[in-house]
């Protein structure tokens, strides 16, 4: 692969942060990537609770949440963007009146691979009177990079990445979920040296 082939898209893919990258939200994280052109992209951390649960949230937004499975259940740090506003990641939700290009809420951006993230209310709702989609992650903030950052940082060795599996973000514990990002790579954190040159 030389470096002058195209730009790789790394929509449904996580980033796994190298052991070397100490910044505090995203020392040890895994980003989900929900979007990535040539603009920049977009992804929300999937293994860094916020100190709120779902009950506590929703009562923020004077919902009361049915769903009790739901309830002690973590909302994220998404990233460092607009902490103050939630984004829900979630299993995509069809009914007959919609197509599988398109989403029942009014705000989502329905991610190639399988997943949705919406920002509307309406989700909130929908999850609060025991419907909406099954499985969800909330996060409060996002994380993004412009124009070519992404890519250089990965060229600096800050991130290792590799094809998302929706079980890490929504069936793995928290404390499980950067090892288990890494097992889709063959490899353990002790394997991953702090100062890895490029190859």
């Amino acid at each position: 692969m030389t470096g002058d082939s195209a730009p790789t898209n790394l929509t449904h893919h996580f980033l796994i942060a190298m052991p070397g990258l100490e910044d505090g939200l995203f020392s040890k994280s895994v980003v989900y990537v929900c979007e990535h052109s040539p603009r920049g992209a977009l992804g929300l951390i999937i293994n860094k609770p916020a100190d709120i649960n779902m009950a506590a949230l929703f009562g923020k937004v004077d919902l009361q949440l049915q769903r009790t499975d739901m309830a002690t259940q973590a909302v994220f740090q998404g990233g460092p963007v607009h902490e103050e506003r939630g984004f829900v990641l979630h299993e995509p939700v069809f009914s007959e009146y919609k197509s599988r290009e398109e989403s029942q809420y009014a705000s989502t951006m329905v991610i190639p691979g399988g997943l949705e993230m919406t920002t509307s209310r309406d989700v909130l709702e929908a999850i609060a009177a025991g419907a909406g989609p099954s499985k969800v992650l909330v996060s409060l903030g996002y994380s993004s990079w412009g124009e070519g950052q992404l890519e250089s940082e990965i060229k600096d060795n800050s991130w290792l990445t590799v094809d998302a599996q929706s079980s890490i973000i929504f069936d793995t514990p928290v404390a499980q979920r950067y090892d288990q990002a890494l097992a889709l790579l063959g490899v353990q954190a002790w394997m991953i040296s702090p100062h890895a040159g490029s190859a």
